[in-house]
């Protein structure tokens, strides 16, 4: 890792050519990216081998919810080498042992039984096999706009242009409409309207579908990459008391808005909703090694007492992250981190984006919790015309591209998608430095002001 402000272009060059050289990059055309080689990181900060330095509101792809290299946990990283880099899934291990414990003591309800995995994705792989074999059905339930992981079961319950290349069109998938009253599909005015009326399509969905054939139901419980959408008062209640009527297993997706991003150690907390099966990953331990993995409730960990799970995988629990999620979350105990999520939103970001979108034509609506904020960028707000069409690249996406542009340049590193700008900085960002990027957006803001109309 280079120095902070030590800049070494030779070095970056370096890294650069054996990237574009060999490295094959996800949910890219390689010959049209241009990575940048990033020489380290701490905190909310990370710089270039040039000597720039970016405040993150990504959090990396918002998982380094405690920050870049977290002495207490880098530390815990390097005891466990030392000790036991990694030992086969089915032993007991003591990292992998407490992990378990301390996640289970965190969530909800009677989810105290954690399957171990290497990530999101198959964390929904390992649930959604989960379900079926708990109920004896074959198809889930999951919504448009939604994003559940890239591997075969996750994307095909993904509800993003990033399933259609491999969409299998019979994977036992139905989709529906989840509520979003910005946009709302029912023409619903309040909050109420739409929460009402998405519950009664779900189960008109449901009732043509057949009861009896649909295994499980997934959400995100706050939906991430496709909008941070937080669901109105009295949905996620409603889903579960549909799900309880007709012997429907509940997902709750809580990879990326678990472990604090929402101001709370799980954002189902918010609506006082225990799911069957909980999936999580990213915060869990920042990043710092992969993990993910699925907690699960008594009602199907009874299902396989006696009878074989049949999944798992050779890193399962691996003792370098295992080590890895315990110092994270005994950080997060320590230092109040989930209590600072909640507070920054609450005082800096929510006050601080609501402003700008009075200020800024091209801010059609701010929605989120937390440090978990999404801006809806648009051409008009009476319209609320996106500033960029769906799933727009190239000349069509140019606004969107300049307004990015506009925020590397003051040293913010954004979080774009589609028409919209992430916040999603660590979970224990300062008062200052969320301040210092909120000033960065502003700036950034008027250029995507000049696209509107």
């Amino acid at each position: 890792m280079t120095p902070q402000g030590i800049p070494d272009p030779q070095a970056g060059a370096a890294v650069k050519a054996a990237d574009r050289a060999h490295v094959f990059h996800s949910w890219s055309a390689q010959g049209l990216i241009d990575p940048l080689a990033v020489a380290g990181a701490e905190g909310s900060y990370f710089w270039d081998y040039d000597g720039n330095r970016y405040l993150d509101f990504t959090s990396g792809l918002v998982f380094t919810n405690i920050g870049y290299q977290h002495p207490k946990v880098v530390a815990a990283i390097q005891e466990q080498a030392a000790t036991m880099t990694t030992f086969a899934p089915a032993f007991a291990v003591e990292a992998r042992s407490e992990a378990a414990r301390l996640i289970a003591e965190r969530t909800p309800g009677d989810l105290d039984k954690i399957f171990f995995t290497n990530g999101g994705a198959e964390a929904v792989e390992n649930a959604t096999r989960m379900a079926r074999l708990h109920t004896g059905r074959h198809k889930v339930m999951s919504a448009y706009r939604s994003y559940h992981g890239g591997t075969n079961t996750a994307i095909n319950l993904t509800g993003d242009p990033r399933r259609w290349a491999s969409d299998s069109g019979s994977a036992g998938v139905v989709r529906f409409w989840a509520p979003f009253l910005y946009r709302s599909p029912f023409h619903a005015t309040t909050e109420a309207e739409e929460s009402a009326r998405a519950l009664k399509h779900l189960e008109d969905t449901i009732a043509f579908e057949g009861p009896a054939t649909i295994a499980a139901i997934i959400l995100e419980s706050v939906p991430g990459t496709a909008g941070i959408m937080t669901p109105p008062p009295g949905y996620l209640p409603g889903v579960r008391e549909i799900c309880d009527r007709y012997g429907i297993v509940l997902i709750l997706d809580e990879v990326m808005a678990g472990f604090g991003r929402t101001g709370k150690w799980f954002a189902c907390e918010h609506y006082d909703v225990v799911p069957d099966l909980m999936t999580f990953a990213k915060g869990v331990n920042s990043g710092y090694v992969p993990l993910g993995g699925v907690a699960i409730s008594g009602r199907i960990a009874e299902t396989f007492e006696h009878r074989p799970f049949p999944g798992g995988l050779t890193y399962s629990g691996h003792p370098l992250a295992c080590a890895a999620a315990v110092a994270t979350i005994n950080v997060m105990a320590e230092e109040g981190i989930v209590e600072q999520a909640a507070h920054i939103g609450a005082t800096v970001l929510e006050p601080g984006l609501r402003e700008l979108a009075e200020r800024h034509p091209s801010v059609g609506e701010v929605r989120g919790t937390g440090v978990f904020w999404a801006l809806e960028l648009v051409r008009s707000k009476e319209t609320r015309e996106p500033l960029v069409p769906y799933n727009a690249s190239g000349a069509d996406n140019a606004p969107m591209a300049a307004f990015g542009a506009a925020c590397k340049k003051n040293g913010l590193w954004p979080f774009i998608n589609m028409n919209r700008t992430h916040v999603v900085p660590p979970c224990n960002i300062t008062e200052a430095e969320a301040k210092e990027g909120l000033a960065v957006l502003d700036e950034a803001l008027t250029v995507a002001d000049e696209h509107t109309v």
